[in-house]
């Protein structure tokens, strides 16, 4: 029997050539089959586990009891043999029963600090692209038996393994349910990557605006868990996702909470000016000068109008060019090893910026509009969040470059009411300015002391909203 199940084996795995099949000689005409792929499996576990315990043994029962692992599992079902091959398992086949042992090996990186998402303070470890290491890191900060973890399998070939993480004490089980369903109805050949799950979610709402928030930080995904939100972990991939997410979780990180909070909130309120001046200079210089010079002191407009004297293109013609320079300059500076990226991006800013000034290309007034307005965004290291910001950048610039201050206000009443009508997984995505909630205001938009962070948000943990006794120290 055992012959006609590693025949079908070899038939399934035709032409894999790390498909490796022993044949081990029990004694009186008894022959078990040990059958891993060497890529996935360790040499080391194989022969600990298996090989040096098979000897003599007469009944399949004899066979579970003394085969060592981690876990070992009879495989009932015969289909199922394909999964744990591909999973790192050695199958061990004796007459008409099948094992799988656990046998993986070691075939990711060990756990370094972040890397886009740098903090003084707080823990230095980051994720990596091993599932179990990943959950383990969670778990390491958390000892509850109120985490509950359900895992999902997706992708008719990469078999991805996927797991969602909450509190069932704490999250409410609309969102889980919500998460659970949309996970369940993904139908996709493969998942290689935590930010496919993120794109095929996000894909319902029309927006450059990023709905999920993706974490390499352990700290922050349990920060999130304990405010009543889900995360979802997927194998091979380094980052975890954070549901729901809103506009005030971008803007402020989760780092910030291991800063005294009469220092934090001045940074805080410096981002947030900092999101509006990234989105809205260009197209405020734009209006001032082609259509409101009556709002620029004499002396500026003089200096404004000396300085494009010559400049043979529009003003609105010169900030396209420059901020399309601009995302050419970041985007390679990206795309280059981090040895000498930021040099070329820094030596190619100042040469073109020099030569453009020079050559009577661009005024330098539009370059010093252009740098303040890119020196701004880098106050937001995550890559959707500055996309986004690049969308109503344009915007605005464009609403200006035909109506002035008046196209201004028109692009500006569209972005908030684009922003109170965005829903992250059927929560308002402006929470908690709009609704207002103080509990989560003071967790995002500000910074309460830590002894008077009492609460959860009633939108995210209604039935669980005491989060510590308040401390009055």
């Amino acid at each position: 029997m055992n012959n006609k199940i590693v025949k079908r084996i070899q038939n399934e795995f035709n032409d894999v050539t790390d498909l490796i099949i022993r044949n081990i000689n029990l004694g009186f005409n008894k022959v078990a089959y040990v059958i891993y792929l060497e890529s996935i499996c360790s040499s080391t576990s194989i022969n600990d586990f298996i090989l040096k315990n098979l000897t003599n043994l007469q009944t399949f029962n004899k066979l579970i009891n003394h085969l060592a692992g981690p876990n070992v599992t009879e495989v009932k079902v015969l289909d199922q043999m394909e999964f744990y091959l591909n999973n790192g398992f050695t199958l061990v086949i004796y007459k008409d029963k099948v094992l799988a042992i656990e046998t993986k090996g070691e075939l990711t990186r060990g756990i370094g600090a972040p890397n886009s998402e740098n903090s003084i303070n707080g823990p230095k470890d980051a994720f990596t692209e091993n599932y179990q290491t990943n959950l383990g890191l969670i778990k390491r900060r958390i000892k509850s038996k109120d985490l509950k973890t359900i895992d999902f399998f997706i992708g008719r070939k990469t078999n991805t393994k996927i797991s969602i993480l909450y509190f069932e004490d704490i999250a409410e089980k609309k969102l889980v349910d919500n998460v659970k369903d949309k996970l369940a109805k993904i139908d996709i050949d493969g998942i290689v990557d935590s930010s496919e799950i993120s794109n095929i979610f996000e894909s319902e709402n029309n927006t450059p605006l990023p709905m999920t928030q993706s974490t390499e930080r352990p700290d922050n995904v349990v920060n999130a868990l304990l405010e009543g939100k889900i995360a979802i972990l997927v194998d091979t991939s380094p980052f975890v996702l954070i549901i729901p997410a809103f506009l005030s979780d971008f803007i402020n990180p989760p780092m910030d909470n291991y800063n005294k909070s009469i220092n934090i909130n001045f940074l805080r309120i410096l981002r947030i000016c900092c999101f509006f001046f990234s989105i809205t200079i260009p197209g405020t210089y734009i209006s001032l000068v082609n259509y409101n010079q009556e709002t620029i002191p004499t002396n500026l407009l003089v200096s404004f109008s000396i300085q494009r004297n010559g400049v043979p293109f529009p003003a609105v013609a010169e900030a396209i060019m420059m901020l399309i320079v601009c995302e050419i300059l970041s985007e390679s500076d990206l795309r280059f090893p981090n040895s000498y990226g930021s040099a070329i991006s820094i030596l190619g800013a100042l040469i073109l910026g020099e030569a453009a000034v020079n050559a009577g290309v661009v005024s330098p007034i539009m370059i010093i509009v252009i740098s303040i307005t890119f020196m701004t965004s880098l106050m937001f290291p995550e890559k959707e969040m500055n996309g986004s910001i690049r969308f109503y950048r344009f915007i605005f610039l464009f609403s200006a470059a035909i109506l002035g201050l008046m196209g201004m206000v028109y692009a500006f009443i569209y972005f908030l009411i684009n922003l109170t009508s965005l829903k992250s997984y059927g929560e308002p995505y402006f929470y908690p300015i709009v609704p207002f909630d103080k509990v989560y205001f003071n967790k995002t938009v500000r910074k309460s002391p830590k002894a008077k962070d009492t609460k959860r948000s009633k939108l995210l943990a209604s039935k669980n909203i005491i989060k510590q006794k308040e401390n009055n120290l």
